[in-house]
């Protein structure tokens, strides 16, 4: 089985692939230093406890000879090099030569030297000594009566126990180098699948296909957050492409009417006009038509503005409540005035975040709508209030009617550009005052329904918290 997977040049591309590269490296350094403390601290201790075990032996030998002067101090030192833990002597005469221990020869000079094992050899001691360490530390000290003692102890321990600090440490950063090199391919190689995965679906969609979108692997990760982002994108410009052949659509037949209306007034007028009067009956009627179809694209713009989310930037806090009095009380006088009953239940005190303008426009086609739309004597109701107690704080605006209402089946259809209902066919309009209220709606995040208000049509936005 291969450890590290085949490299790909692309790999040490990634931002995955560098961050693990980093902390490799931050790891090696700090195994490197952890491994220079460890092993500076462990050696101190070591030579610290050295020290301390050859003084101790010094000070015991020479304690020996103030006692019973050198062959006491002989003695004590034939009978004293026993076991693997026992320290090294040696007791020389003023001349050199040995007189006990297995210590090579020693300058005559008092203070720590260092030894080694061809010194012994050196001397022709090897034979009488035995086996000497390969690297010994001694305190040479000198005795009354021209007598020089050495107490040394074998460095051979303190270096092994180096050397396994060191080849613990290396292997540790041999490990985690190799590990955190094998994990950063593996994960750039997962990011790069995932990243492919995007890619192939941002090509189907570039070739026309704008039903594909990037699957989600449920891990929550920062790539699963940005496909879900990106899908709701995707669905964004799907719908809005889907509007925009629906509005393309729509203006293509609805406008076809008043435009062939146009076209025939005018040739009626070419054709048969004989007097300044009949001209001038033919221009006025052209020109209601022609203004029509300029409100209607007017209306279209607008609506389209708005679904730009540009508008967005500019919100802040709208008073929903006195908003919502003013609209009422402009309309108050065209509602009675066309035989209609109204009714405004205003919460005090509401607000939203919003545009004050399109929230006014909203409001303005709402009750146009209802006006438009209701026989005389029907009520026409204009409610606001909080939904949820004032902790949830969800702001719901309200237009009712008592009218002939909307058939279930076509409730979902009244938001939709140039759509009427049948029995409002004979009404002037051009269909698009509630797909304004859709788009103001949609950028203000505010659920829209309409429901039965039994009798009636009841239209219900309710604002998110805060």
């Amino acid at each position: 089985m291969r450890l590290i997977p085949k490299l790909e040049p692309r790999l040490l591309r990634t931002a995955s692939f560098r961050l693990a590269a980093a902390y490799v490296v931050l790891f090696a350094a700090s195994t490197l230093v952890l491994g220079g403390v460890v092993f500076w601290i462990a050696s101190d201790a070591l030579n610290q406890q050295l020290r301390a075990r050859i003084l101790a032996e010094s000070a015991a030998l020479q304690g020996e000879y103030r006692i019973g002067g050198l062959d006491r101090l002989v003695a004590a030192v034939r009978l004293g090099g026993r076991g693997a833990a026992a320290l090294d002597d040696r007791v020389q005469a003023a001349d050199g030569r040995r007189l006990a221990g297995t210590l090579p020869r020693v300058a005559p000079r008092p203070g720590w030297v260092d030894l080694e094992a061809g010194d012994a050899r050196a001397d022709g001691e090897a034979d009488q000594t035995g086996e000497v360490p390969e690297h010994v530390r001694a305190l040479v000290t000198q005795l009354p009566g021209g007598v020089w003692l050495a107490v040394g102890d074998d460095l051979g321990r303190i270096e092994e126990v180096q050397a396994t600090i060191l080849g613990a440490f290396a292997w540790a950063l041999g490990l985690g180098v190799l590990l955190g090199g094998a994990g950063g391919v593996l994960l750039s190689r997962s990011f790069l699948r995932r990243v492919d995965t995007i890619g192939r679906t941002a090509q189907a969609i570039i070739a026309g296909d704008l039903t594909q979108r990037i699957p989600l692997r449920g891990t929550g990760d920062d790539l699963d957050r940005l496909a879900a982002t990106l899908n709701r994108m995707l669905d964004r410009i799907a719908a809005l492409m889907d509007s925009l052949r629906q509005v393309s659509a729509d203006v293509a037949h609805d406008l076809r009417t008043p435009l062939a209306r146009l076209v025939q007034t005018l040739d009626t007028a070419r054709r048969h006009a004989a007097t300044p009067e009949a001209f001038r009956a033919a221009l006025d009627t052209a020109a209601e038509e022609t203004e029509a179809i300029l409100e209607t694209f007017a209306a279209l713009l607008r609506i389209a503005q708005v679904e730009g989310g540009s508008r967005r930037a500019g919100f802040r806090a709208v008073d929903l409540s006195a908003l919502a009095a003013s609209v009422g009380e402009a309309f108050a006088p065209s509602i009675e005035a066309a035989g209609h009953r109204f009714v405004a239940a205003i919460t005090p005190g509401v607000s939203v975040r919003g545009d004050g303008d399109l929230l006014a426009n909203l409001l303005a086609n709402l009750l146009d709508n209802a006006l438009r739309h209701t026989p005389a004597g029907s009520t026409i109701r204009l409610g606001l209030a909080i939904e949820g107690g004032a902790e949830a704080g969800r702001a719901a605006l309200s237009v009712a009617d008592d009218g002939p209402g909307v058939p279930a089946a076509e409730r979902a259809r009244i938001f939709d550009r140039f759509y009427r209902a049948e029995h409002s066919r004979t009404t002037p309009g051009s269909g698009l005052g509630l797909a304004m209220v859709a788009a103001i709606a949609e950028l203000h995040e505010a659920a829209l329904t309409a429901e039965d208000a039994g009798p009636g049509l009841r239209v219900r936005l309710v604002f998110p918290p805060g």
